[in-house]
């Protein structure tokens, strides 16, 4: 009995020194996680504060001031009398919108093809299409200059959304996910008459939803996001978008030294993500994952 007693002591001891070791190291991952989070919201914090101080007391500081004294919500009234903030939101809203459609409407057959349709060249064929992500973007960004300029279509809403219309990265991800669907699915529904669109529509997509929701996500706030290309295939207002907005702020609405209203306009843009983001995060989380694992 006193053996037993003494091995159930030790045993409880041992239990216990293991909980409070799992505790502590629980409690310095979080701590860390805790620590990482606050460096990484810090520029949204900063953002947001920066945007509701005045011009003046934003001038003023000499050492900036984590938490204003006199805040104003005027930025975010300037922000869109200055320069047509509205214009462009809706500007981009097309953009986003027709671009995401006319991508689902190429990237989806393309992964459909590559994962289960059997053609000559289907490898070399991908290989190369996973071999254009190598390409840096400033070499794509080039050539795609010179084509829509030869079309003659700058200053339209053909010229900003071609070139953003498909993406190697995206049917690579889709087709990744496609092959994990079996193929004796596929074989029992030719069995049954149904054809490879049929197949697609009814029985492939709504299996593969959380990485087709995940890739109109990203895509989405890729397109809000675009800055370079439509700096550069657009001259005229009438197509500018969000992006261009900020610069137009601080160039020509402003003055170069008004940062405020500039924060202001980057809150009010970045919103609608953060929205999107908040509202579909667990999908776009799922997909991901499940893109990237085989089996």
């Amino acid at each position: 009995m006193t053996n037993q007693t003494a091995i159930k002591t030790t045993a409880n001891a041992s239990s216990a020194a293991g909980e409070r070791n799992k505790k502590i190291l629980h409690g310095f991952i979080y701590a860390g996680l805790g620590l990482w989070a606050l460096i990484v919201l810090f520029p949204f914090y900063w953002m947001l504060i920066t945007s509701i101080k005045s011009y003046g007391s934003y001038n003023a500081e000499r050492i900036p001031q984590l938490f204003p004294t006199s805040p104003t919500l005027e930025n975010y009234a300037d922000a869109f009398t200055a320069v047509p903030l509205a214009d462009y939101f809706l500007n981009t809203l097309i953009f986003t919108v027709l671009t995401t459609v006319l991508m689902l409407f190429i990237i989806v057959p393309a992964a459909f093809a590559f994962s289960r349709l059997e053609f000559r060249g289907k490898n070399a064929l991908f290989t190369l299409f996973l071999s254009l992500m190598m390409i840096p973007n400033e070499l794509v960004i080039i050539t795609n200059f010179v084509t829509i300029t030869n079309l003659d279509l700058r200053n339209s809403f053909a010229g900003l959304i071609l070139p953003s219309a498909a993406s190697v990265f995206y049917i690579y991800l889709l087709k990744e996910n496609f092959a994990q669907i079996p193929d004796e699915l596929y074989y029992a529904a030719k069995v049954d008459g149904t054809s490879d669109l049929k197949y697609l529509l009814r029985i492939m997509l709504p299996i593969c939803r959380p990485t087709v929701v995940t890739v109109t996500i990203l895509k989405v706030i890729e397109c809000w996001n675009s800055y370079v290309w439509p700096r550069l295939i657009t001259d005229e207002e009438a197509y500018f978008l969000v992006s261009n907005g900020i610069q137009e702020i601080r160039e020509n609405g402003f003055g170069r030294e008004n940062i405020p209203a500039m924060m202001a306009a980057v809150v009010v843009i970045s919103v609608p993500l953060i929205v999107l983001f908040l509202i579909f995060r667990r999908k776009i989380m799922e997909g991901v994952a499940r893109g990237g694992t085989k089996g």
